[in-house]
């Protein structure tokens, strides 16, 4: 990732699968991972919180 200070822009790799969010001019990368869903929560026009669950598949294990 470059970041321009000066501009306070940054250049990312298009072939990288991930999220980003910006929150106070900081760039925050949201990771991808094998399976679930992230939710982001909003507070007054600014993410607060990025929520992260996983599924699980039930496919004859006995626990998991």
């Amino acid at each position: 990732m470059t970041v321009n200070v000066e501009k306070m822009t940054v250049e990312i790799d298009l072939m990288e699968n991930a999220a980003y969010v910006v929150v106070n001019g900081q760039l925050i990368k949201v990771t991808p991972k094998k399976f679930g869903e992230d939710t982001i929560i909003w507070q007054d026009g600014k993410v607060l919180d990025v929520i992260r669950s996983e599924r699980h598949r039930l496919k004859g294990q006995t626990t998991i």
